[in-house]
């Protein structure tokens, strides 16, 4: 059973998309909790959150589309 590797690296190009983003949005959830006081505490929050999001599909992604080329005939 051959692998597709056109696949596979579309596969592994997104979970490198997805690497980046698993560090900045901790990091910048973290950075906004630190500054509630400030006027911009909701609009990074969010932008971190969809941050958060963005990394989990894109990971998600990945890993589903290297499964698939993988095992997919």
């Amino acid at each position: 059973m051959p692998t597709d590797k056109k696949m596979l690296m579309k596969g592994v190009r997104y979970m490198a998309t997805a690497l980046p983003f698993m560090f900045i949005g901790p990091v910048v959830i973290h950075s906004a909790f630190k500054n509630q006081g400030h006027p911009f505490f909701i609009p990074v929050l969010g932008l971190a959150v969809i941050t958060c999001i963005f990394s989990v599909f894109m990971a998600f992604k990945g890993i589903n589309t290297i499964i698939k080329s993988l095992f997919d005939s």
